[in-house]
């Protein structure tokens, strides 16, 4: 009787440490699995930020083309040669010069 006691107690053992491993295997699974989908999670929220901010740098851009087409035009308009010969004749008040006044130089 003895002897069936021990074979039934190395059994019992064995069937405890197999089902121990069998429980640690799933849970090392289950960790990795969930690794991976917060890898994944963490690399799609990533990847949306990215995009938001390619977004704004984008409308960004497009305002300050906008800004230098109106500089651009500005820049034209102050250097319009009929402006500044109305700013020469008005504030300044400037003439042309007579044939007289003229100097010629070699």
């Amino acid at each position: 009787m003895q002897a069936v006691e021990v074979l039934k107690q190395t059994v019992r053992e064995e069937d405890v440490t197999s089902v121990d491993v069998g429980y640690a295997t799933w849970i090392f699974v289950a960790c990795v699995l969930m690794a991976v989908a917060l890898i994944y999670v963490w690399s799609h929220i990533h990847m949306t930020e990215l995009e938001y901010q390619i977004a704004r740098e984008l409308s960004t851009r497009e305002q300050l083309l906008e800004e230098q087409t109106k500089f651009k035009v500005e820049l034209a308009t102050l250097k319009s040669p009929q402006r500044i010969e109305t700013i020469s004749r008005e504030k300044l008040q400037m003439t042309y010069p007579e044939r007289e006044q003229v100097i010629v130089l070699k």
